[in-house]
């Protein structure tokens, strides 16, 4: 326990084999009437309660070796079930170590619920173990910072944090529940009883009587109805005005050369994919596809545009953005030519506007707003055939250049016939997780997410270390065993060397709780996407240079399996042996060595 301290009082405690109810026992309630089924966590003694009733109750503890990981895991869980993903840590160090996790959930509006440990209520402030003030390192970075002070308002605030989560633009939400609110109440009026002494003195018999109140106050109504697991909340999603969704289908019945950009938040309702990917299909219009929307469309559907972008929407007449702001990847808006119209579907008011104020706001959920403009507009005519074939036409030539690239023989690896070479191997049921930068976004060109929500990114915020986490959530929320239905399960993880960084030590996870994952490192010995634009700009390498480590000895020694590809004749047979071992239920690394390319210079973001 990281929490054993006299200070602590409740870390003395001793648990019988029959535990009494307790603040554990509520919350672990709450949590599966809200249909949850793994909580991913690293231990601590300010929260073991909740852990061990969680347990008990057939929700599965999923342990790692950094708190951050946990919060990245539910943030994928969230992502691919449509769900609030759940991740406790403890006080203190547990909750400052999940701050970028919680940053990058927000930015990517994903639904996470953190519920995270405190110092005793009656100690709070006065030097406890592990005691700060959490409100402002985590209430920036979540949709409402929850503070429990009694017991019997833990599962209520559950099903608050979970209706949060989901309800308008999704978001992190974080319960605080202090130590003294979960174990038994009985040990908790022993422990006061015990800190409070048996002095005469007037002090003495001051505190007796504070500690009295302050416990009659954390336990009232502990066991009225109050107290028991409240049902889980309707969410109602929000929908864009009919206003606005008349003048959007006008606007786009007018056009010549309209063009859809679907991002993460069109995809929200993630058991809806399906849905939406056909009613994009009927609308018959040109689309690129961001963040976790990639994949929607499948492999390669006709409509689906990948390269030049930019151009694109400099040339379109008519802009939809579903889910979409004008951040730095649409260069603020200056991506869509001015006198174009521009339609922004979004369910934030403040990211349709952002930078650039669109023809049309509709304001709701962006999915929803695509499936209607299908049922509004009538059947898709040919008449911006020629546009799409256009389109088609520069993607079929970038992919030449991309081959004609890749045929380049070196004395390593070649990263884009690497990825030719992955997506040749990777099986139907792939998942991709994507955590680098330049072998990252190399990737991004090349592979072909094969189903709607297989493809995992970081989002806006660009967070490097989200690999791992992102992984395991995959893993557990799509079954990677033979038994599952449809085509066979597989999550890749495409490390960059710099990035793997964070995540070789949950390797040590991953065999422990049979979890079998392929990760792919592209080891070029440096931090490329920032040593590309420094050494031209500045003439100096200085800290972007690294080793060509052996990742593969590493993971080898927390028991899993490592394979080296030093050749390009080796990547296939290896990557189908990889294949292999997770088939038979172990985690595997590749760690790939590769040549330096200038296949994406001029790739610095501001």
């Amino acid at each position: 326990m990281c929490a054993a301290s006299a200070c602590c009082g409740p870390e003395r405690v001793t648990t019988p084999a029959t535990t009494p109810a307790h603040g554990g026992d509520r919350i672990a309630e709450a949590l599966r009437a809200h249909g949850v089924q793994r909580i991913f966590t690293l231990c601590g003694g300010h929260i073991s309660p909740i852990l061990a009733a969680a347990k008990a109750r057939g929700i599965r503890i999923v342990d790692v070796r950094d708190e951050v990981t946990a919060v990245f895991a539910a943030d994928a869980t969230a992502r691919l079930t449509g769900s609030p993903g759940v991740a406790a840590v403890t006080a203190g160090p547990g909750i400052t170590n999940t701050i970028t996790a919680l940053k990058n959930a927000q930015a990517a509006q994903s639904p996470v619920i953190l519920i995270g440990g405190a110092a005793p209520t009656a100690l709070q402030g006065r030097g406890a173990l592990q005691d700060i003030d959490q409100r402002p390192l985590v209430e920036p970075h979540v949709k409402r910072f929850l503070k429990m002070r009694r017991v019997r308002d833990l599962a209520p605030a559950v099903a608050e944090a979970f209706e949060l989560a989901m309800s308008g633009v999704p978001g992190p939400v974080f319960i605080e529940c202090p130590v003294d609110l979960l174990y038994p109440e009985a040990e908790i009026r022993k422990w006061y009883a015990e800190a409070a002494g048996q002095g005469r003195a007037l002090p003495d018999r001051a505190l007796r009587w504070y500690l009295s109140r302050h416990a009659e106050r954390m336990f009232a109504g502990a066991g009225a109805p109050a107290s028991r697991p409240s049902a889980p909340r309707q969410v109602v999603v929000p929908r864009a005005s009919d206003a606005a969704l008349h003048r959007a289908a006008a606007m786009l019945e007018r056009a010549k050369q309209p063009l859809f950009v679907i991002g993460s938040q069109a995809v929200v309702m993630a058991d809806e994919a399906d849905e939406l990917a056909e009613a994009v299909g009927r609308l018959n219009v040109p689309v690129y596809l961001s963040g976790m929307a990639r994949g929607l469309l499948g492999r390669d559907h006709p409509l689906q545009m990948r390269h030049a972008r930019r151009q694109a929407l400099r040339e379109a007449d008519c802009v939809l953005l579903a889910g979409v702001p004008c951040d730095f990847r649409l260069d603020y808006g200056r991506h869509v030519r001015r006198g174009a119209t521009l339609i922004a579907a979004n369910r934030s008011a403040k990211d349709a506007r952002l930078n650039r104020r669109p023809d049309v706001a509709a304001i709701g959920d962006a999915g929803q707003f695509i499936r209607s403009l299908a049922q509004t507009l009538p059947t898709a005519v040919d008449h911006w055939a020629g546009w799409t074939a256009t389109l088609r036409a520069r993607d079929l030539q970038r992919e030449a250049e991309i081959d004609k690239q890749a045929a380049v023989q070196g004395q390593f690896v070649n990263p884009l016939a690497f990825f030719r070479a992955l997506e040749a191997e990777a099986s139907e049921g792939a998942v991709f997780v994507a955590d680098g930068g330049d072998f990252v976004a190399t990737a991004s060109y090349v592979l072909h997410p094969r189903a709607p929500l297989t493809w995992l990114d970081p989002g806006a915020f660009g967070t490097l270390g989200v690999g791992a986490g992102f992984a395991m959530g995959a893993a557990l929320a799509r079954p990677t065993s033979a038994a599952d239905s449809g085509p066979e399960r597989e999550v890749w993880i495409v490390f960059g060397d710099g990035a793997c960084g964070w995540g070789l030590a949950e390797f040590d996870s991953f065999v422990r709780q049979g979890i079998a994952v392929i990760a792919v490192v592209g080891n070029d010995a440096g931090w490329t996407q920032i040593a590309r634009e420094q050494v031209k700009m500045l003439g100096d390498d200085v800290a972007t240079v690294l080793a060509r480590s052996n990742y593969h000895d590493v993971v080898a020694g927390f028991g899993a399996e490592g394979l080296l590809v030093q050749r390009s004749y080796e990547v296939r047979p290896v990557l189908r042996r990889a294949r292999e071992l997770a088939r038979q239920g172990k985690a595997v690394l590749v760690n790939v060595w590769l040549d330096k390319t200038e296949f994406r210079e001029g790739s610095l973001s501001m």
